[in-house]
């Protein structure tokens, strides 16, 4: 697990559990709130993702925790990470794209989840069939 990965893993996984602490709060703006904020069946969909945005956090913070541990098992739970992360801003940009709500605000962080996982899928994905902790550490 190299730096970039750990610094954008860290990130996201803080950032979510920010997100929802701000929103459980009711302490973000409403000038920064999605369009319809007000409808309660919009309400519902954000909140529906609160389970897997806190799943991310818990399987990358937890990935992070056994890589420096030294345990090998950090690559599984890097992945879930990974690929739910991947999910996460698909469904995001999907929904947003099927409403034609096109708002950079929500557009850009939902993009960032959908994109940079796909740069160390490959890697980690590739180099899951060895045991060799060299190759490991090299990621």
């Amino acid at each position: 697990m190299n730096r970039t990965l750990k610094s954008l893993m860290l990130a996201t996984d803080i950032g979510f559990i920010i997100y929802w602490l701000l929103i459980g709060l009711s302490l973000i703006p409403k000038e920064y709130l999605y369009q319809d904020y007000d409808n309660p069946l919009l309400v519902a969909w954000n909140l529906s993702f609160l389970p897997l945005d806190l799943l991310i956090s818990g399987s990358g913070l937890w990935s992070m925790y056994l890589y420096r541990k030294g345990h090998f098992k950090w690559r599984p739970w890097c992945l879930i990470s990974l690929v739910l992360t991947f999910c996460s801003g698909l469904q995001a940009i999907a929904f947003w794209s099927i409403r034609l709500d096109f708002d950079l605000f929500w557009w850009l962080p939902n993009l960032f989840l959908m994109l940079y996982p796909l740069f160390f899928l490959p890697r980690l994905i590739g180099s899951g069939h060895s045991v060799n902790e060299k190759e490991s550490v090299a990621l």
